[in-house]
């Protein structure tokens, strides 16, 4: 694989970039070596600016659910760009995405559209804490809800990647607001609330992590959230931001048929431009400023070129066969990378729902973060780089999603498997 060009920016990137990058992940550090610099995307292929050519299961981490440069996006975003970037006022698109969003998941009412995960996640527990009037969060190992401080406790994406499980900086009194326990633990839940219950605003998490490798929930584990959040009156917040339109289209309450108090979105609703949403009951919401006291706000906010992109992307998702497509192809990929692993005698444990996967090299069963960080993360790095040399760019980190598109057709499959099989044997 050609990497001149990258070589060389990547050394003039870490002249002038903290670490070469603008988010911590794309340095490589969870595979080693050094990352390759994007040049252009089309469908389900990315290529780099040495001219290689990748079929790529990263997709910008998740919202690229059309894949790159789908040309129903594509136009949306150029013909609201030809009207204004952004205004400060409001306008019809967001009126339309909101009604998309209210349309598609089942617990949401009312939303409230930011710019990133982060701030929404952030904004959401601000939001629960008024609501209840109580400081406690509970946050579930491994699962991450962005940067903000008091969310920066055992969570993973690329905390785990780089073995950091706080982050200097944070005020010790802030994040002894944030409580923690073990993912799929009902008993762990239980003690916690039994001891603190009074004093919990909420319980946020992934309902499906998707940031130290995909975990499922056991059976009745989110319900059984449910009912405790409910019998000591605290509220439940999911981080839908990964799994939303990409386990179901009305996200994991869908699936899992559990409702939430608020849900957290991004990713897809934005069709590859920054966004980020909040929501969640009338009765909730309407405690966010400017109708209740609970002030929240941002300046692009809901912008045009981020709505246009999350309203087209939204319109194609839920043409007649469209994401079923989807999943229906992560699941033969799945089940095929399955086999040409056990044919190389190399231990792996898959999991996958809807259009997320993951395939830990860990012979399982992974339920928890401390099992998802018990994998063989040296034969992993081995894999990513023999994947790439033949074409596959998949996520550098065994603690991250793989994601399929609707541009991932017969011919990607097939070299993927073509190249999965050589990179098991060099293993």
């Amino acid at each position: 694989m050609k990497s001149a060009i990258s070589q060389s920016l990547w050394k003039e990137a870490n002249r002038v970039l903290v670490g070469g990058v603008n988010s911590p992940v794309r340095a490589f550090k969870g595979v080693g070596g050094d990352p390759f610099f994007a040049a252009s995307g089309k469908g389900a292929r990315v290529t780099d600016v040495d001219g290689n050519e990748l079929i790529d299961y990263v997709l910008s981490w998740g919202p690229l659910i059309l894949g790159h440069a789908h040309p129903r996006v594509t136009e949306a975003v150029r013909l609201a760009l030809e009207k204004g970037s952004s205004f400060g006022i409001p306008t019809e698109a967001e009126i339309r995405l909101a009604e998309r969003i209210v349309e598609i998941v089942p617990s949401i009412e009312k939303v409230r559209l930011v710019n990133s995960g982060t701030e929404a996640t952030m904004s959401a527990i601000r939001l629960a804490r008024g609501y209840t009037v109580r400081d406690l969060i509970v946050k579930l190992e491994g699962c991450y809800h962005g940067h903000a401080d008091g969310l920066l406790v055992k969570a993973g994406s690329g905390l785990t990647t780089l073995g950091v499980p706080t982050s200097p900086g944070v005020p010790a009194a802030y994040a002894s607001c944030t409580l923690t326990m073990p993912y799929n633990d009902l008993d762990a839940a239980r003690a916690l609330f039994e001891a603190h219950g009074e004093n919990i605003a909420a319980i946020i998490l992934e309902p499906v992590p998707g940031n130290m490798g995909v975990v499922l929930p056991e059976d009745g584990y989110l319900q059984a959230l449910r009912d405790l959040t409910a019998t000591y009156g605290s509220l439940l917040i999911f981080d839908e931001v990964m799994s939303g339109f990409r386990v179901a289209m009305g996200g994991a309450q869908a699936h899992f048929s559990v409702m939430p108090d608020l849900t957290v979105l991004g990713k897809v609703i934005g069709g590859g431009l920054p966004v980020g949403a909040y929501g969640g009951s009338e009765e909730i919401m309407d405690r966010v400023s400017p109708v209740g006291p609970i002030y929240q706000a941002g300046t692009l906010s809901g912008n045009p070129l981020a709505t246009a992109a999350g309203i087209a992307t939204l319109d194609v998702l839920e043409e007649p066969g469209v994401f079923n497509g989807v999943v229906e192809t992560t699941t033969k990929l799945g089940a095929e990378l399955g086999a040409l692993a056990r044919e190389a005698g190399v231990p792996v444990f898959q999991t996958q729902l809807g259009t997320m996967s993951c395939m830990f090299f860990h012979d399982g069963p992974i339920k928890s973060y401390s099992d998802a960080t018990a994998s063989d993360t040296k034969r992993y790095a081995k894999f990513f780089w023999g994947m790439l040399e033949r074409g596959v760019y998949l996520a550098p980190s065994q603690y991250e999603a793989a994601f399929t598109s609707i541009a991932h057709g017969p011919s990607e499959i097939d070299q993927t498997l073509s190249a999965a099989k050589a990179a098991f044997a060099a293993l």
